[in-house]
């Protein structure tokens, strides 16, 4: 019997909300086929199953939050009598981050049943939750035979989340991570003003010719930049883990992106050495789009190696960052503004940006990091290059 676990999400989930179940007991499924909907406070992310085999009972049900490490689900092995697996345990709900488990959700979870989206829900449950906007598949129903009631809706409608409280609690889950990193990873910062008068030009020429949909911005350079430094700084690029630092192959640069409503997230653009600028141009459009839909995939919030924070459109100068764990390293760039240069003895006007590195000090030392700001410096002024 294979138990499926709510895995973590992130460096800095320990628990998540049911949101919806992508399969029914009696399905058979294989790797990586979407279990289930999980909202992490930061996105609803689709996860993944990790061995084949055919799904016995759900014991976790839509709307309800528990701890990372939780059997949601249970599923036989292949050719496994079902008769010789005892019965579920009833799980025990945490206290919710986006919206409370339901009490009554306990008896239900002792059964063998499909989603909540699956269950009979009464005429005036079915009224109410469309005047109230209440999504139905998040209900556990308590009528007879599991329906959902009016009670059932009612009761959901007024532990709906608003928006405004949802930025306080990404924010509030951002900064508990946050205060852990500074507070266990020896940070050291350095800084680089770097010339972009090449880049900036650059651009220019090669977007005048592109639709407004396919051109190119900045952070896409600054990303293939950070990438391929990456590449020949391997100290930069990787996981600090049970006490011992694991380099990563590939660099899957993780962006960060202000949510609408508050917050930020890094999701993860994977294997950016590997790909071309206009490639990168459009992975990073996906992936702000999906960020700040809230609809992002596992493996995006928790296999960046390292991160890149561009707030050069928010009129910041510089910006010195806070390493997200396990990564190693963080990247910052400011503001691209003109800046008095020295160019063949003369004084001139030069596009330049500030460039940041926040570093982990158990992996690399200032010389090791000052190599790696030079050759992104140097990087961006090969854009055609990149």
């Amino acid at each position: 019997m294979i138990e499926f676990r709510l895995p973590s999400l992130g460096a800095d989930m320990d628990q998540g909300t049911l949101l919806e179940w992508r399969v029914r007991p009696g399905d058979v499924v294989k790797k990586g086929d979407v279990l289930a909907l999980v909202d992490t406070t930061k996105a609803a992310i689709d996860v993944e199953c990790w061995h084949p085999g055919t799904v016995l009972d759900l014991v976790v049900a839509p709307g309800q939050t528990v701890a990372v490490g939780t059997v949601m689900a249970r599923l036989l092995e292949p050719g496994e009598d079902p008769a010789t697996v005892p019965p579920a345990t009833p799980v025990a709900a945490v206290a919710a981050v986006t919206a409370p488990a339901a009490a009554s959700a306990a008896p239900a979870l002792a059964a063998v049943a499909p989603p909540a989206a699956r269950q009979p829900v009464s005429p005036a449950a079915r009224r109410r939750a469309t005047e109230l906007g209440v999504a139905l598949e998040t209900i556990v129903g308590t009528g007879p035979g599991g329906a959902v009631s009016l009670r059932d809706v009612e009761d959901a409608a007024t532990r709906k989340t608003t928006p405004r409280d949802r930025s306080q609690e990404i924010r509030g889950t951002i900064a508990a991570a946050m205060s852990r990193a500074k507070r266990e990873i020896p940070h050291y910062y350095l800084s680089d003003d770097v010339p972009l008068g090449t880049a900036t030009e650059w651009l220019r020429r090669t977007n005048a010719g592109r639709p407004v949909s396919e051109r190119l911005l900045i952070a896409a350079l600054y990303l293939r930049a950070v990438a391929l430094a990456a590449v020949r700084h391997p100290a930069m690029n990787g996981w600090f883990v049970d006490g011992a630092f694991r380099p990563s192959a590939a660099v899957h640069v993780g962006m960060a992106i202000s949510l609408r409503g508050g917050g930020l997230i890094a999701p993860a653009i994977h294997a950016v050495e590997q790909l071309s600028l206009a490639d990168t141009m459009r992975a990073l459009s996906d992936v702000v789009s999906r960020a700040r839909a809230g609809r992002l995939r596992r493996e995006e919030l928790t296999e960046a190696t390292i991160t890149l924070t561009n707030l050069g459109d928010d009129s910041v100068t510089a910006v010195h960052g806070i390493i997200a764990p396990p990564q190693v390293a963080l990247v910052g760039a400011g503001q691209v503004s003109e800046r008095p240069w020295v160019v063949g003895g003369q004084v001139v006007a030069m596009p330049a940006v500030t460039l940041t590195l926040a570093a982990d000090h158990r992996v690399s030392d200032g010389h090791a990091g000052a190599r790696f700001l030079a050759d992104i410096a140097a990087q961006l002024q090969r854009p055609e290059a990149l």
